[in-house]
């Protein structure tokens, strides 16, 4: 399997719903990569962790079902609630 690399320059908000639901996954996408987060993480006040937990945990909680959390997220496969 090929992966194809990451282009930041694809990255475009405000045309359209699609580019940015694709923006929007490249962006986390290379957001969530290890070398940044190793940089970043560091240097993070503690109230921006929190803030960035909060708003991401809001959003799942909002968007998710509760298997959908805990498959997806959690990769626990055999949650049964």
């Amino acid at each position: 399997m090929t992966t194809t690399p990451l282009v930041a320059d694809e990255i475009c908000f405000g045309l359209d719903r699609a580019t940015d639901e694709r923006s929007f996954k490249l962006f986390v996408q290379l957001f969530s990569r290890k070398q940044l987060l190793e940089i970043l993480v560091p240097r993070l006040e503690d109230k921006e962790i929190e803030q960035t937990v909060h708003l991401l945990t809001t959003l799942m909680r909002n968007h998710l079902k509760e298997r959908e959390y805990h498959e997806l997220f959690l990769g626990d496969m055999d949650h049964h609630h």
